[in-house]
Parts: structure tokens; sequence; C-alpha cells
């Protein structure tokens, strides 16, 4: 099983209330996202405990220039970004790299599945 991991002071409450459908990982994870695949989504730093919030499926995997996110991509990473700055600065802040509008992104849309 796979997971998509979260830091909980970034997303916990948007994953807990389900307004995240959406995520943006820097380069291209097509090789390992795949659409159909069920995951867990789960919360937690890095190298530590992690709680799995719910399972879900990956409805669809795109790869792309952060310059071509729509603004529903945009919006669907998290409710309160409106713009590839918004963004940019996220990916920054996770991956501690220099980012920029031609960076390829993988694109993850998910959706909860209730067992």
């Amino acid at each position: 099983m796979f997971a998509l991991n979260f830091y909980s002071d970034l997303y916990g409450d948007v994953l807990r209330n389900y307004r995240k459908t959406v995520t943006i990982r820097l380069g291209d994870k097509s090789d390992k996202y795949r659409t159909g695949m069920l995951v867990w989504v789960t919360i937690g730093a890095r190298f530590s405990r992690r709680q799995k919030l719910y399972a879900a499926i990956l409805d669809r995997v795109e790869v792309k220039p952060i310059r071509e996110l729509s603004p529903r991509d945009i919006e669907r990473e998290h409710p309160e970004f409106r713009n590839e700055d918004d963004v940019i600065g996220m990916l920054s802040r996770i991956y501690g790299d220099f980012v920029t509008p031609d960076q390829l992104v993988t694109v993850i849309y998910f959706s909860r599945v209730d067992e």
C-alpha cells in the first residue's frame, strides 16, 4: 500500500474536513503514483510516527510545469491558495529548494474511499 503523506501543520484541518482533493508534488512522480491506485492519506513529519486519516483512490495523475496549473488545481491543493506564487511558496517550504514556475510538478487528484 502506498501513502500520500502530509505535514499536519499545513494540511491537518483541510484533510480532516475533506476540503483537500489534490496534492501537488515537486518533480515527476508518475512512476510512483498512478491513476486508479488505492492509497492511505496520512499526516505526520518525515521519519516519525504518522496517522492514517482515510483510504483514497487516485482519480488522475498529471505532470506539468507549475506555470500550467489551473486555478482549480491550485484551489483544490489548498482552499486558501489563489495563484502559482502560493504553490511555489509551499513547495519551497516543504522541499527546501528554490522553485520556479518552469519546474515540473505532479498533480495528484484523489477522492476519499469510505470503508
